[in-house]
């Protein structure tokens, strides 16, 4: 599968996909799958998983959601607080599932760090959702800080990608969710400096 296979383009907008109905194993971009869905194993134990809490977040006209219980999914940190999904509403935001053990998800990080702090309080925001242990996560921080608001997802990231797109289950893989709640891209595989730019410009 190519990075922009069964993906909208540049400015289009895509209506999310159904979840699936049962857990498969996940797999990483290029990897295999035997591989990965050991790993994937491990990372669902001892994580904390979402639950869905109060509306919170920011007030003012009704923002769509672009699955069920969106913008009720309250997270973890790799420091134990919480991150809600609802405080991200109103402005674009782009979240991307990512994992220590996925070289290509590694490899865009930096870039994505830079789009973030580049973005600043007014632009997009960005959010990285890892389908990973904590220990892990926090050691790979500790050598690679980011500047934007990383929580930890375990399997129920897994799910909640399909849900918005990734029929696969592969990692990385990123949805640019509008400020109006609709999904306007989603890209599997590395985002690209092109991807970003195009982005930009989605409101």
């Amino acid at each position: 599968m190519s990075d922009n296979d069964n993906h909208p383009g540049p400015g289009e907008r895509a209506e999310p996909q159904a979840p699936s109905s049962g857990r498969r194993g996940l797999l990483v971009w290029g990897a295999a799958a035997g591989v990965a869905a050991g790993v994937a194993s491990a990372a669902g134990v001892g994580l904390s998983l979402w639950q869905r809490g109060g509306a919170g977040g920011a007030t003012g006209a009704p923002v769509a959601e672009p699955v069920p219980g969106f913008w009720a999914l309250i997270w973890q940190s790799p420091q134990d607080t919480p991150v809600a999904m609802a405080q991200f509403k109103g402005r674009p935001l782009l979240i991307n599932f990512w994992a220590t053990w996925c070289p290509p998800c590694v490899e865009e990080l930096p870039l994505l760090d830079r789009f973030a702090r580049e973005q600043g309080s007014g632009g997009a925001q960005v959010l990285g959702l890892a389908v990973d242990r904590k220990d892990a996560v926090l050691s790979f921080l500790a050598k690679l800080p980011l500047g934007f608001t990383v929580a930890l997802a375990g399997m129920d990231g897994v799910e909640l990608g399909r849900s918005l797109g990734n029929a696969t289950g592969g990692l990385p893989f990123s949805v640019l969710v509008a400020a109006d709640g609709a999904i306007a891209q989603r890209k599997m595989g590395r985002v690209s400096e092109a991807d970003l730019a195009s982005w930009v410009a989605v409101k």
